[in-house]
Parts: C-alpha cells; structure tokens; sequence
C-alpha cells in the first residue's frame, strides 16, 4: 500500500488540501494527516478508494461532496462533516458539531459520540443504491433529520438514559427515516413528523449497518439487535402545502 504521511502542525488549510490531492494524483492509497487542528475542508469532493486517517480535529465540511473515500478522524470534528456525499465513508471516534451529514445523498457517516443541533438536515435519497446513513452512537441536539427527504438517521443513545431528549425531531421530514433506541416522547416530534411501530422487518433491514458501526467502534452488536427502538417518518409528503401553496 502506498502510504503518504503530512505534518499540517501550523498549516492553512489551502496548502494542505492541495498537497493530499497530489497524493491522490500520485496513487497514493492511504494519506495519514497529523496534527491536524481546524483545518477546513479536509477529503472534499475526492473520489476513488482512498484512505484518509486525521489525527486530530478537523474543521468545518470535512469529506463534503466526497464520492467513494474512507476518512477516519482520531478525535471530534467541527461543523457539518459529509455535507452533500455523494459516496464513501466518514468514521469519527469523537463528537460534531452542528449540521451533520448536511444534504448528504450517498454513503456512511459514523460518529462514536454526540452531535449538535440540525443533524441530517436537508439528507435526500435517489434511489435504493444512493442511501446515506448517518449514525450517533451518543445523542443529538434540537432537529434532528429536519427537512429530510430520504435516507437513515439512527441514534443509539449509547450511555444515555434516553436516545433523544431535544424538540423538533424531524420538523418538516417528507422522506426517509429517523430510528431511536428506546421510547421517545410524543412532545420531542417536530412538525410533520410521525411515529411508526418498530417491527422484526425493520430491524431485519438495519442490522447490517448497526453491525457495520459497531465493528468501527469495538461495540458488541447483539446489545443493539432487539426491536427496542422507536421510528419516525413523515406524516405526509407535503408537511407545509398549507403555508406555502394557495389550494
């Protein structure tokens, strides 16, 4: 394997970002960045197989319009990582900020911890391969999945007493899917959304990605493979047609 290694200890951004895509110009197969510390737009719109490992914490946007790498981030990360991915994945063994998996169409984001506020936003769905996923193994902040228009958001809730406990739970979702651990409280939904029973066929179809995540994060699987889990979608395909539309 071909591997690149670079010191961003002190670098701006645009250097940086230039230099890992030589590296990918170049064939390299795995670029590990050290001493990373808030450097924007790490992994954007790169394509291909290759491996990016970031030690440390990078900036805002991280693997934005992404189609096809692997970035894995030794610590937490800023705002909106896989904003608009198209393909790949993003492994985060820390917590994010605001606005993750914002617009994202395609692919997999996993964070081990906690996100903000507005996670999912905007995540839309073309067709069965084009399915983002994003995970939370902790919790997440006020409007989660709002505005969703397709893919999966799931939150385990993983030493919480509760998966959720922030209002606007899928404000204005038209599309896709929103699963929680555990029971979630009717006053947490947000407008447009709706509860659904959580049935052996759901978990059937979720099971690989929570053991895909588990595997990133050295969980045990099985203690998340029961229908203890709560599922939210949309109550109709047009949450606002009232406000916006004379009918």
């Amino acid at each position: 394997m071909k591997t690149v290694k670079i010191d961003a200890r002190g670098m701006h951004y645009t250097p940086l970002n230039q230099k890992i895509r030589a590296a990918v110009a170049d064939g390299a197969e795995e670029i590990i960045l050290d001493n990373i510390l808030g450097q924007r737009f790490i992994g954007d719109g790169l394509r291909g197989n290759v491996r990016i490992i970031v030690n440390g914490v990078p900036g805002g946007d991280l693997g934005m319009f992404m189609s096809g790498p692997t970035c894995i981030v030794h610590g937490n990360a800023e705002h909106a990582p896989g904003n608009t991915m198209d393909k790949g994945m993003l492994v985060i063994h820390g917590s994010a900020g605001d606005a993750v998996a914002h617009s994202m169409r395609g692919g997999k984001v996993f964070i081990k911890n906690n996100i903000g506020y507005r996670g999912g936003i905007h995540m839309k769905q073309y067709d069965v391969e084009a399915r983002p996923i994003l995970v939370v193994g902790g919790t997440a902040h006020s409007f989660l999945g709002e505005y969703m228009a397709g893919g999966l958001v799931l939150v385990l809730g993983i030493g919480k007493d509760k998966a959720m406990t922030d209002r606007g739970i899928g404000s204005g979702i038209h599309g896709g899917e929103i699963i929680l651990r555990g029971e979630v409280d009717d006053f947490l939904l947000g407008v447009g959304a709706k509860k659904f029973k959580f049935t052996e066929s759901d978990l059937e179809r979720i099971a690989p990605t929570i053991k895909n995540f588990c595997e990133q994060f050295g969980y045990d699987p099985a203690e998340f493979l029961d229908t203890n889990y709560t599922k939210i979608g949309p109550a109709s395909s047009r949450p606002f047609a009232s406000k916006y539309v004379w009918e």
